[in-house]
């Protein structure tokens, strides 16, 4: 049922709010890529499960960097996935290097920046020491706070660091959404030992926030992390964000830190997964104990159907949708 929210809007401004061309554009793509294909299942079955995978979020898995940044849903896609692929890391309690986590984002994503998991590592270290160990709840939601407010946390690196030169927040370039943004300073020691005024450092993020071309934490819930102290410096502001309840709540992809371990339809589906294995396991076993109908064990049986050439054992075939290169 169409929301109060999308009738008010124009078509136009929906489709471009939605990013429904950025995911028309891909479809089209793959479907001239895959079309041999394709062509036995039909283009009404492709484009169903294409938008049926957007908007579950598996749409992401596998896909190149470019694509996985594109929209903001596919950034909370990205990082639900990655929570749910790799929670046991957290549950099992084990501390991994920021190097770990990166070999880890490259499972779902092979072009993973290195650059964008060393920012995220730096907000937990709060220094240089990438061969630390981080635990896997320090990092996601540091991680979160860096992956989906990329372009806004560069803007906000260059802000701070004039601030520390003493020059006029207003005459600050703000990067437009071109996607070509200004690189973050090298914040030195001294900056981050010093620190910026609180009160003057937020009344430069709130003239960010009103001008943003991209996604930016609630501005409300920016001022109040920013309330609490006289002076703050880069790297705790970050980590005030990402330790925030408010802030992940509002960017919606992850559990509250209290739930983060927990996944009751992940852990349902892996029970089933287990149970369902040891059934087929036991079956087999209790089978290869009963004599076969010519004289020998069903286990022997099986074995002399493994032999057999590959051509003369038929399977049956699952179409699988492949990532685009």
């Amino acid at each position: 049922m169409l929301s109060p929210e999308r009738l008010a809007l124009p078509d136009y401004e929906y489709l471009a709010q939605r990013h429904v061309l950025t995911y028309m554009e891909d479809a089209v793509c793959q479907l001239l890529e895959n079309r041999e294909d394709i062509s036995q299942y039909g283009i009404a079955r492709f484009f169903t499960e294409y938008f049926n995978s957007v908007c579950q979020g598996t749409h992401i898995l596998f896909r190149e960097f470019s694509f996985i940044q594109a929209t903001p849903h596919n950034r909370v896609s990205f990082l639900r996935a990655f929570w749910r692929c790799f929670r046991t890391v957290g549950k099992n309690g084990d501390l991994l290097t920021m190097k770990e986590y990166h070999c880890l984002l490259q499972l779902l994503c092979p072009d993973f920046p290195l650059e964008l998991t060393q920012k995220a590592a730096r907000i937990v270290l709060m220094d240089d020491a990438m061969d630390c160990l981080m635990s896997f709840s320090d990092f996601l939601f540091a991680f979160q706070i860096q992956f989906y407010y990329s372009e806004f946390l560069d803007s906000v690196a260059t802000i701070y660091q004039d601030l520390l030169s003493g020059k006029n927040p207003n005459t600050v370039i703000v990067p437009t959404s071109s996607g070509q943004h200004r690189q973050r300073p090298a914040l030195g020691e001294a900056g981050m030992l010093e620190g910026v005024e609180a009160s003057l450092f937020c009344q430069c993020l709130e003239n960010l926030c009103d001008r943003h071309k991209y996604s930016c934490p609630p501005p409300a819930l920016v001022k109040e992390v920013l309330s609490n102290v006289q002076r703050l410096t880069f790297y705790g502001f970050l980590m005030a964000l990402s330790k925030h309840h408010g802030i992940n709540q509002a960017l919606g992809a992850l559990p509250d830190k209290g739930d983060l371990m927990h996944d009751p339809a992940m852990d349902e589906e892996l029970e089933r997964l287990v149970v369902r294995s040891r059934l087929h396991w036991t079956s087999q076993q209790h089978r290869a104990k009963e004599p076969g109908a010519f004289g020998f064990q069903r286990r022997e049986k099986q074995e002399a159907l493994e032999r057999m050439p590959s051509a003369l054992v038929l399977t049956p075939y699952h179409y699988q949708w492949e990532p685009r290169e």
